[in-house]
């Protein structure tokens, strides 16, 4: 079960990228997937929240996609519902934009750090004084979500619906009937205006200001009275009242800051802060607003791609499958209208071949795919004239990995476990991306571990994608009937970045030598101009 995003800060101040990844087959995606996915470079271009709570919930979705398909098409129709009602957009676009401008004074509520009295604040997370007007803006912010939701209407989408209904039971919780006030603080805790009805139990009432009326009168009246009772009891007292008074008044006035000050900010503000920062409703109120705004940015990163964007018609099946029609990776391809893109079909197919000369686009293409799995799965639009694909209960991705000093088992090693995790965590409704297998070790063991994992991946069911420079292994898979292969494409020694039918066999390291300056003319030059 996911956290709201307000447990996900575990008490700290908040931290958008604070959601991590599921281990490996707990959840779609693992942490070197991720990483090798790129999905932090992923949320960097998507994100367009405006707000922090929306940039963690997004960034919550990134890390932990979802594999249910009615939360899926939920997230989807309540995006159709926003674009089709331009009322309700205005709405949202207006709630989040004073969220935007108001949500700092309720993170500075909650884990801002007290200074003393006379400190002057140098920091966005600091709170000079007693904290009288940080409580009275962090709780006027919650209050102000409220009531914008509660006057708002109602949607129609179910996921609308639930947003809205986890703002709105916070509107009926304790935590918003303290915000609202009264505070009655006893010695049994605080208690609501609702909690005291009945109770005799002694209680003052917090009231969220250094100048409090009916204690200054109190005091004034009890100061006057004293004078009075002075006066009359030495009758030889040559000061007048007004003087008498004034002079037992100073040293009230002197003490009555740190006392009356002190003691609201540590009886009173910080105890209540902690309880909102305890409460549910409250973190799932700021998780709502988090989604929201999540949906919006979807909606703004289709609109600012530059090039086709659609929702994808997302179905469940026991076998993993594809079809993207002009895809795009949804990263390189933004703003970038000369970004190539390609078709692509993995449905009756479980394993497919990608081969193809150095940098001709490989491993971007199957970035693309498994970045627009991701995207699909958090209910976002993707960068393709039209998307079918299915929910993958797992989406997995080995890339090349040096082994380090500590593992004992060479860089054979190291893949070969990264491949059995992945192995193990995958079932047939699986997208498994395995970028060259078996490295690190001699031809013929190559090819015969190379075999034997793809040979088991086949058996699982799983869609498989190998990105290889391997042709012959290609070739012992197509001649027994297993896969297709499809190569990058090049023309005139230079890749068009299309994915086409077939195998390629050569490697165009050359051409990527003299790229970078060390091919065998250039390391000649160099030995030439060292004069060895």
């Amino acid at each position: 079960m996911k956290h709201n995003i307000l447990q996900s800060w575990d008490d700290k101040w908040p931290v958008i990228k604070s959601t991590k990844p599921l281990p490996t087959g707990e959840g779609v995606v693992d942490q070197p997937a991720f990483n090798t996915i790129e999905v932090d470079q992923l949320f960097d271009t998507v994100n367009q929240a405006s707000t922090v709570a929306g940039q963690s919930v997004l960034y919550r979705s990134l890390a932990q996609p979802s594999a249910s398909l009615q939360d899926i098409n939920a997230k989807q129709e309540a995006i159709r519902e926003i674009q089709e009602n331009q009322a309700i957009r205005d709405n949202l676009e207006n709630i989040i934009a004073n969220a935007a401008e108001k949500e700092h004074s309720l993170y500075l509520l909650l884990f801002g750090e007290f200074l003393s009295a006379m400190a002057t604040a140098r920091e966005d997370h600091q709170i000079e004084g007693y904290g009288y007007r940080q409580y009275r803006r962090g709780i006027r912010f919650m209050l102000d979500l409220s009531s914008y939701i509660y006057s708002s209407g109602k949607p129609q989408s179910s996921y609308l619906k639930n947003i809205f209904a986890k703002i709105n039971a916070f509107t009926e919780s304790r935590m918003h009937s303290l915000m609202a006030g009264p505070v009655y603080n006893t010695e049994q805790g605080f208690k609501t205006k609702e909690e005291r009805k009945g109770s005799f139990v002694p209680a003052t009432i917090f009231v969220p200001h250094i100048f409090k009326p009916l204690l200054i009168t109190t005091v004034v009246l009890s100061i006057w009275l004293l004078t009075q009772f002075i006066s009359y009891s030495i009758p030889g007292l040559s000061f007048g009242g007004g003087t008498m008074a004034g002079i037992l008044f100073a040293p009230l006035l002197l003490a009555y800051f740190p006392v009356v000050g002190g003691f609201d900010r540590d009886n009173c503000i910080i105890p209540l802060r902690d309880e909102f920062r305890q409460s549910k409703e409250l973190g799932d109120a700021l998780d709502a607003l988090g989604q929201l705004d999540e949906l919006l940015s979807f909606i703004k990163y289709s609109e600012k791609y530059g090039s086709s964007m659609s929702l994808p018609s997302m179905n469940e099946s026991e076998h993993n499958s594809i079809r993207l029609t002009d895809a795009k990776n949804p990263v390189l391809g933004f703003e970038n209208k000369a970004y190539v893109g390609n078709d692509f079909s993995m449905e009756k197919e479980k394993l497919v071949f990608i081969t193809g000369p150095n940098s001709g686009g490989k491993t971007a293409f199957c970035k693309t795919v498994t970045q627009i799995q991701i995207l699909a799965q958090i209910g976002c639009y993707v960068p393709a004239q039209k998307a079918i694909l299915t929910v993958a209960d797992k989406v997995l991705y080995q890339a090349p990995e040096i082994s380090h000093l500590d593992d004992g088992e060479g860089r054979f090693g190291t893949e070969l476990k990264r491949t059995k995790d992945i192995f193990l965590a995958a079932t047939a409704k699986s997208l498994i991306v395995l970028d060259e297998l078996s490295e690190g070790t001699t031809f013929e063991e190559k090819m015969e571990s190379s075999s034997n994992v793809l040979d088991g991946f086949y058996r699982k069911g799983n869609s498989t994608i190998l990105i290889t420079h391997n042709h012959q292994l290609v070739d012992v898979f197509l001649n027994k009937g297993k896969g297709v292969a499809k190569q990058v494409e090049f023309a005139n020694d230079q890749p068009t970045y299309k994915l086409v039918e077939g195998i390629s066999r050569v490697s165009h390291a050359d051409r990527v030598a003299k790229k970078i300056g060390f091919s065998k003319e250039d390391i000649d030059g160099y030995l030439a101009n060292s004069g060895q």
